[in-house]
C-alpha cells in the first residue's frame, strides 16, 4: 500500500477516536465511530485476498448495523427526552438499545459471531487494530452511559467470559482463539463496569498490551495455527521461552500483570454483594485458561523434526522490529507490583 495512503488511513483511525472520546454529544459520538469504520476497511481489504474481502464485508455490515442501530436509539431518547447528551440518558429503552449497539460493535455475547470470522481472515498487524484501537471508542461510550441497565451489563459480561472461555476450547487458528480471548477479557470489563468504571479502564489498558505483545510476537515468527508454533524455538529461542509467560499472564495467572485486573474485579464484585457472579466469573476464566495453556505447550514442549530448514533460521539476521515486542512484553510480565499506582493512576 502506497505510504501516503496508509498514513491517511491511520490519521483516520486517530482522528475518528478522538472525535468519539471527546464528545458529549450523539450524533458526534456517531460521527466519530463512522469514521474509525471508514479508516479500517481499506486497510482489512489490502491483501486483495477472497478471505480478506469476506472479511471486510462481514465486518462493514456488522458495524453497519451496529451505527444505524445506536443512530436510532440516540434519536428516539432525544425525542423521549428532548436531550442529545450521552451523559443524560434517562429513559430505560433507548439506554438498553444503545448498550446492544456498542456490544455488537465490539463483539459482547451473544453478538459476538462475527468476530472470530472477520479476524481470521485478516492479517496479524490489521487483527491487531481490531482487537485493541477499535475498542476504545466504543468503550469510552459505555463509560458515560449513567448507570441504569446493572442486570443488562451483568449477563452480558457473563455471557462473554463463558463463550470467550468455551468457544476457544477447540479452535486451531490463533486468530480465532485471539479473538475468542478478546471476548472473555471484554466480558470481564463489562462485568465491574457500572460499579467502578476505573477498574474497567485498568482491565482495558491491561488486555491492550497483553494481547499487543502476542500478536506481536506471532507476527514476528509468521504463526497462524497451532501447528506452525512448534516451529518458533527455531526462529527466535527467546521470543519463544518468553512466550509462555505472555499466555499465562493472558490467562490472569500471578504474579503476571494479567492477574492484576481479575483480582481487583473479583474483590470488587465480592465488595458488591455479588458472590454468584464473581464465582461465576472466576470459573469462565479457567475456560480461557486451558486454551492458553495448550498454545504454551504447543508451542515450548512440542519441536517438529530437527532438519536443516528447521534449524537455520535463527542464525539468520532478522530485519523485522524487536522493540515493540520487548516494551510489550515486559508490560506483561512485570506490571503487577505497580498495580496501586496503576489503580490511583486510572481514578484521577
Amino acid at each position: 500500500m502506497n505510504p501516503f495512503t496508509l498514513a491517511l488511513l491511520f490519521f483516520g483511525l486517530l482522528l475518528g477516536t478522538t472525535i468519539t472520546l471527546t464528545s458529549s454529544h450523539w450524533l458526534v459520538a456517531w460521527m466519530g465511530l463512522e469514521i474509525n469504520t471508514l479508516a479500517i476497511i481499506p486497510l482489512m481489504a489490502k491483501q486483495h485476498h477472497p478471505r480478506a474481502t469476506e472479511a471486510t464485508t462481514k465486518y462493514f455490515l456488522t458495524q453497519a448495523t451496529a451505527a444505524a442501530t445506536l443512530l436510532f436509539a440516540s434519536t428516539t431518547n432525544a425525542w423521549l427526552t428532548g436531550q442529545w447528551d450521552i451523559q443524560l440518558m434517562t429513559h430505560p429503552i433507548p439506554t438498553t438499545i444503545i448498550i446492544l449497539a456498542l456490544a455488537l460493535k465490539i463483539g459482547l455475547a451473544p453478538l459476538h459471531t462475527w468476530l472470530p470470522e472477520v479476524l481470521q481472515g485478516l492479517d496479524l498487524f490489521t487483527g491487531l487494530i481490531l482487537s485493541t484501537w477499535q475498542k476504545l471508542a466504543p468503550f469510552s461510550l459505555l463509560l458515560q452511559i449513567p448507570a441504569a441497565n446493572q442486570q443488562v451489563l451483568i449477563l452480558l459480561g457473563l455471557a462473554s467470559t463463558l463463550v470467550g472461555g468455551w468457544g476457544g476450547l477447540n479452535q486451531t487458528q490463533l486468530r480465532k482463539i485471539l479473538a475468542y480471548s478478546s471476548i472473555a477479557h471484554l466480558g470481564w470489563m463489562l462485568i465491574i463496569l457500572q460499579f467502578t468504571p476505573s477498574l474497567t479502564l485498568l482491565a482495558l489498558i491491561t488486555y491492550v498490551i497483553m494481547t499487543s505483545s502476542l500478536f506481536l510476537i506471532f507476527n514476528y515468527n509468521t504463526t497462524t495455527n497451532i501447528n506452525s508454533l512448534a516451529t518458533a524455538w527455531a526462529k527466535a529461542p527467546l521470543l519463544t521461552s518468553i512466550a509462555p509467560l505472555l499466555l499465562l499472564s493472558l490467562g490472569g495467572l500471578p504474579p503476571m500483570t494479567g492477574f492484576m485486573p481479575k483480582w481487583l474485579i473479583l474483590q470488587e464484585l465480592t465488595k458488591q454483594q455479588l458472590p454468584m457472579t464473581a464465582t461465576i466469573a472466576a470459573l469462565t476464566a479457567l475456560l480461557s485458561l486451558y486454551f492458553y495453556l495448550r498454545l504454551s505447550y504447543a508451542m515450548t514442549l512440542t519441536i517438529t523434526p530437527n532438519n536443516l530448514a528447521n534449524t537455520t533460521p535463527w542464525r539468520l539476521p532478522s530485519m523485522k522490529r524487536a522493540l515493540p515486542i520487548t516494551i510489550t512484553a515486559l508490560s506483561t510480565t512485570l506490571l503487577l507490583p505497580l498495580a496501586p499506582a496503576m489503580l490511583a493512576l486510572v481514578t484521577l
